[in-house]
């Protein structure tokens, strides 16, 4: 019998780097990556994630926020970082990663509402991409 979850169209070819400046007060290592207690985030290649959540499309400039912002909410989910301290960092960190990217500023405000709306990371909402088996 496997073990999977379905809903991950993308998935990381080489690692990737970046400097958040969301710095927890230790270390958090999963498997696919490590966000440092200086901020800095490093996601390994194989790590898959769903793009940008919601009624939208995924675009160039939504990529890499929203991989950055689901390894967050992953965090968040997992009790590992603290959703109402760090949710406000992580969203305002999605905006400004969609806008370097070339997002209009409008659009940016528009997708962080979406994600904030959304309660990307909530603990306390049931999970919707439950585990799922086969033979």
């Amino acid at each position: 019998m496997i073990h999977y979850k379905s809903g991950y169209c993308y998935q990381l070819t080489r690692p990737y780097s970046v400097q958040t400046g969301i710095c927890p007060p230790a270390t958090i290592d999963y498997p696919y990556w490590t966000l440092h207690d200086d901020g800095l985030l490093e996601v390994s290649a194989g790590f898959a994630w769903d793009g940008a959540s919601g009624p939208t499309f995924d675009t160039k400039s939504s990529m890499r926020p929203s991989l950055v912002h689901d390894c967050f909410c992953q965090m968040a989910k997992d009790r590992r970082l603290d959703y109402k301290t760090y949710a406000p960092q992580y969203n305002d960190l999605f905006r400004r990663m969609c806008i370097e990217d070339g997002m209009w500023g409008w659009r940016a405000s528009i997708w962080k509402a979406g994600v904030i709306f959304g309660h990307g990371g909530d603990p306390d909402i049931p999970d919707d991409n439950l585990e799922q088996t086969a033979p």
